[in-house]
């Protein structure tokens, strides 16, 4: 497992890239290594497979935003129900994917073109997306050739996802345990399998992985709870009031809609406390809020908010690719607690 001091200096690029994101999205940026700068290198080398999977029942938008090395010149595109898209990144990229719903582009841009992670009405993204949206992050070369990844709630939740690592024949990572190495979160109710899941009867494969290196899944989210997880006030469209105008309590007994996207406190109210900046720019100084503590619940190897690094990033020896798929089914994967979050270091 790193050390703090080690570990911090090798996450410098991951946070920078955080932070530009926060920025952009108009929040101070918050991170207690935002004194750590990297600029942005073009370099030639773009192939570094991500390959975007939609196993959603209906279309999903994939976008991609670049923060640094090269990105691919396809940065937003319809990908159909059950259909795979390779796209190409230089080995120093850093960039996040996300999925978008329920897109309806006009071609000139400007206001709205999807319910959850829009970029301004644009097809291909030219920027940070709107929240909520699950997010996957990366920093490809962080430092001490490392990679440095993770599936984030921080700007919301809006699509299961789940992050495969793709060894490409490079030797230092095809010997790492697939387990510790993919993690998957799964919130929404549609998408839950029982608790009993097991996916590799008949030696099956799942998220990259098999009976004899199983993921382990958290077994404590029921259906009745994952439907009711996000705070009443960060739904993104919440149930409509009777016809007397109120809601009756308590609120867990109201039928929530089956896709329910769901803000984070930072994203929604913006302010230090939830957002960990200004008076609350410092590690002890910033909690997890009532958002982050529910998303963790249900996504327990999911980066919730701005302090949650150490506990939710993944870190392996440079030279993989990745596989980013939406809506992958079964439950969500516990792997830091359940096997320890030194797990999920590959030095």
């Amino acid at each position: 497992m790193l050390q703090p001091l080690l570990f911090a200096f090798l996450f410098f690029a991951f946070v920078a890239a955080r932070q530009a994101r926060l920025a952009a999205a108009g929040h101070a940026p918050h991170h207690y290594m935002n004194r750590f700068k990297i600029a942005k290198r073009q370099s030639g080398d773009a192939n570094t497979p991500l390959m975007l999977t939609n196993w959603c029942p209906d279309s999903v938008w994939p976008a991609i935003d670049s923060q640094g090395g090269t990105g691919p010149s396809n940065t937003g595109f319809e990908l159909a129900s059950g259909d795979n898209q390779t796209e190409y990144v230089s080995s120093d990229w850093q960039g996040r994917v996300w999925g978008r719903t329920n897109c309806t582009f006009s071609g000139h841009g400007g206001g709205s073109a999807c319910t959850t992670g829009d970029c301004g009405g644009l097809e291909a993204c030219q920027g940070p997306g709107a929240p909520p949206a699950t997010l996957a992050e990366f920093t490809l070369n962080g430092g001490q050739q490392q990679t440095f990844y993770d599936l984030s709630l921080v700007d919301g939740y809006n699509l299961p996802m789940a992050i495969v690592m793709l060894p490409n024949s490079n030797t230092d990572l095809t010997t790492l345990d697939p387990s510790t190495t993919n993690p998957s979160c799964v919130a929404s109710a549609g998408n839950l399998a029982p608790p009993t899941f097991n996916p590799y009867t008949n030696s099956q494969q799942f998220l990259g992985t098999d009976s004899n290196s199983p993921l382990p899944f958290d077994t404590k989210i029921t259906a009745a709870t994952i439907s009711q997880w996000c705070p009443w006030d960060l739904q993104v469209t919440p149930p409509s009031k009777p016809a007397n105008g109120a809601y009756p309590y308590p609120d867990t007994k109201i039928p929530r809609p089956a896709f329910d996207p769901c803000y984070s406190a930072c994203a929604k109210y913006n302010t230090d406390a939830y957002c960990c900046t200004g008076t609350a720019d410092e590690r002890g100084k910033c909690s997890p809020n009532y958002y982050s503590k529910a998303a963790k619940q249900v996504c327990p190897d999911a980066y919730s908010y701005a302090y949650d690094d150490q506990d939710s990033t993944f870190v392996q020896p440079t030279g993989g690719g990745f596989q980013m798929i939406f809506c992958p089914g079964g439950r969500s994967t516990d792997i830091i607690g359940r096997k320890g979050v030194g797990v999920i270091e590959h030095t």
